[in-house]
């Protein structure tokens, strides 16, 4: 299976939609002038999702050695890939604490 089908497989399983690949977007956020996060997110289309049309995936590895599967629906406030991955990592964070 490739990464892309694995993405698709994650938007399936985590929002219960199917999705079509639309583009790959580079994305690197920064904080204090200093590049905190970069690397490829994936674009997808999404079939018969009640409020969102696109989602955001990509996965990275985790401290144990597996890999981890991300995927953000496009729904205010998120409205770019950038937006996607500052959720993501907010959502990590809350999780944590």
């Amino acid at each position: 299976m490739s990464e892309r089908e694995r993405l698709r497989k994650a938007i399936r399983d985590l929002h219960g939609v199917e999705s079509r690949h639309a583009g790959s977007v580079v994305v690197r956020d920064q904080f204090r002038g200093e590049v905190t996060w970069e690397r490829i997110v994936e674009v997808f289309s999404l079939r018969n999702h009640p409020k969102a049309t696109s989602a955001y995936a990509w996965s990275h590895q985790t401290d144990d050695g597996g890999r981890r599967y991300v995927a953000v629906l496009q729904v205010p406030p998120v409205r770019s890939p950038l937006d996607a991955v500052r959720a993501s990592i907010a959502a990590e964070a809350k999780a944590r604490r």
